[in-house]
């Protein structure tokens, strides 16, 4: 079930539907975005909304891009890190099965 939420960014209201658990972070959502563009809005005073909005969006665009790749670099070192160790567990289980143990070094 979806529960109107009453949004303003710029002075202008916007009546936009939602669940009930996402209400909070729909509002603060809408919260950061006024922010944004009201800051956008004080560096370009004779920008049109239009325009601002367009700023806005080719900033979070520029922003979620960014993110995307640092999370992307952090995975391939976390993958490289993992096959490293699984590289190390296999060489001890060698070493440890050829030597007759069938247990591995705790």
């Amino acid at each position: 079930m979806s529960d109107p939420v009453n949004l303003k960014v710029l002075d202008r209201e916007f009546l936009v539907a939602c669940k009930p658990e996402e209400r909070p972070g729909l509002v603060a959502s809408a919260e950061q975005v006024d922010r944004q563009l009201r800051e956008l809005r004080r560096a370009h005073p004779s920008a049109t909304v239009d325009r601002l909005a367009v700023l806005m969006a080719l900033n979070l665009t520029h922003e979620l891009n960014a993110l995307k790749l640092a999370q992307s670099e952090r995975d391939a070192r976390l993958e490289r890190s993992l096959g490293d160790l699984n590289k190390r567990l296999d060489t001890l289980m060698d070493g440890s099965l050829h030597a007759g143990n069938a247990r591995l070094p705790l």
